[in-house]
């Protein structure tokens, strides 16, 4: 265990540059051996000076970490809306369970629309759900997209069942395509 802790404390750091023992205690390592320096005793403000250098070249190392891993997160993100109380929203289903849509894959990718009620930050949104759902109301910004109404004639309409011997049955009006 000894030799591990002085293998990483004698190795700089990648981000600060500089040997994370001489960071945290201000002076080289000691191998053992002789303790006892030869020579002239350093002075304490020119070890001040040394060590206010080895802080300022790590703090700006790390400035410089800082600033990479953050464009790097950035990358990925992307503006929110800023939504209102009363929008229209459909909610995403990636997260949800079904009990009468057994295959994930025929589920639609957004239910709803449900309206806004309360805009809880510019992160998360508490939705008008129905209580019948069983999830959480107060949802992140990026489970819902801004509801766009349907043009007329877009709209699908749902065929309606017939009830054959007391099972609903749907009617099939004309087969458009088949595999050979």
């Amino acid at each position: 265990m000894a030799s591990a802790e002085f293998a990483v404390n004698n190795k700089v750091h990648t981000a600060t540059k500089v040997l994370p023992f001489i960071a945290n205690y201000r002076r080289e390592m000691r191998m053992g051996g002789d303790i006892r320096k030869s020579g002239k005793v350093e002075k304490a403000t020119e070890f001040m000076e040394r060590i206010k250098k080895v802080y300022e070249e790590a703090r700006a190392a790390l400035k410089k970490v800082q600033e990479d891993m953050k464009r790097q997160a950035d990358r990925e993100r992307k503006e929110t809306e800023d939504w209102k109380k009363g929008d229209k929203v459909m909610s995403s289903t990636k997260d949800l369970v079904f009990k009468e849509r057994l295959v994930k894959k025929l589920v639609d990718r957004n239910v709803g629309p449900y309206t806004i009620e309360e805009v809880v930050s510019t992160n998360t949104v508490k939705l008008c759900l129905l209580i019948s759902m069983r999830i959480h109301l107060v949802v992140n910004v990026s489970r819902i997209v801004q509801y766009k109404e349907q043009v007329e004639g877009q709209k699908k309409e749902e065929g309606k069942p017939i009830e054959v011997e007391g099972v609903e049955e749907w009617k099939v009006e004309k087969i458009l395509n088949k595999k050979k």
